[in-house]
């Protein structure tokens, strides 16, 4: 039975990049195993943490990356996978970026997260011994997304990756920032065709991520316009050659 490991920063870029895809390799027989690396549970955050978690209206005392996480594990098993694997790595806001718009500023020269991520991701890949790996390219330039891309280059993995576009930054600006443009312009374009029951399992993963709708979309209505926006469809560029077992467009 081949696997495929999904490495997402936060707990929703998987679900919301190429969930419909996930859902068709799990549905084809693969085993699909879904990570999430940026989900340390901070006790005590202030600053612009916080804010992360008050502007959508949950009090400090909230554990806010454990009901993220329980959010993942609904999304998971939305798209038919085994519960998700959670690393306890720490997001952006709490390595030092103090403001939404320095999140997409280039990263800190003291943010140590690419170097930290090599071990990590070597770890997974040699328990997973994955057949295809799924990561974002980056699309947007979120610091969180740029050192997982780095410390992917790095790594060099020898088993095909497809690098998925990273929704819903790919709609939010005509010309999004894309860090790696000229990397991936080089990778062969591959659009994978959701079935109906891999976009409905898709569209619920998405959903279970209700403390990040409103923030994102706008509410349930907004997400379900910008998923149907798409056609069922998701796009990435390929590194090596693809495995059987997806439809393409």
């Amino acid at each position: 039975m081949p696997t495929a490991l999904a490495l997402s920063p936060h707990l929703d870029d998987a679900a919301f990049s190429c969930g419909g895809t996930l859902a068709q390799l799990a549905n084809g027989g693969w085993t699909v195993v879904m990570v999430t690396l940026l989900t340390a549970t901070v006790p005590d955050p202030t600053g612009f943490a916080l804010a992360c978690q008050l502007d959508k209206g949950l009090g400090p005392e909230v554990d806010y990356m454990a009901l993220r996480r329980d959010e993942d594990r609904a999304a998971a098993a939305a798209l038919g996978l085994a519960p998700p694997v959670h690393v306890a790595l720490r997001e952006a806001p709490h390595r030092g970026y103090a403001s939404a718009p320095e999140l997409f500023a280039g990263t800190r020269p003291d943010d140590p997260l690419a170097d930290d991520l090599g071990p990590v991701l070597a770890r997974l890949m040699a328990e997973a011994a994955p057949d295809l790996l799924l990561a974002p390219q980056g699309v947007g330039g979120h610091v969180d997304h740029v050192q997982l891309v780095r410390a992917m280059r790095a790594l060099a993995p020898s088993c095909p990756v497809l690098w998925w576009r990273d929704f819903p930054y790919t709609v939010r600006h005509p010309d999004p920032k894309e860090p790696f443009r000229e990397t991936f312009a080089a990778l062969a374009p591959v659009t994978v065709r959701l079935s109906p029951e891999d976009e409905a399992a898709k569209h619920a993963a998405c959903a279970a991520y209700a403390s990040q709708i409103g923030f994102q979309f706008g509410g349930p209505a907004g997400l379900a316009e910008r998923l149907n926006a798409e056609a069922a469809r998701e796009h990435f560029r390929l590194a090596g050659t693809l495995p059987d077992g997806l439809h393409l467009a």
